[in-house]
């Protein structure tokens, strides 16, 4: 852990506080997200309580960042954790 007062700390309001993947979803539409999702393919997904309040979905996209998207455009898996380090591991 960094010491306190560093540029690593967060507290619970901070919108870039680290989170942890829970899951894997597959998108199931792109409608007006064409050129960011690709319809078929596995995304890991944040927790974010509030973001599922309001009907969002929170996606790691191939370059680490992640974003939050329509939920109805996804689909969550309930995968084996062997199956889920294997994806981590590849992508």
């Amino acid at each position: 852990m960094e010491p306190r007062g560093s540029i690593r700390e967060y507290n619970e309001n901070d919108l870039t506080m680290p989170a942890k993947e829970k899951g894997f979803a597959v998108c199931l539409r792109n409608r007006g997200f064409v050129a960011s999702l690709e319809v078929r393919k596995l995304y890991p997904f944040i927790d974010d309580p509030d973001a599922e309040a309001n009907h969002l979905i929170r996606v790691v996209d191939e370059s680490g960042e992640d974003y939050l998207y329509p939920a109805r455009l996804f689909r969550k898996l309930a995968l084996p954790g062997d199956i889920q380090r294997a994806l981590r591991m590849a992508s």
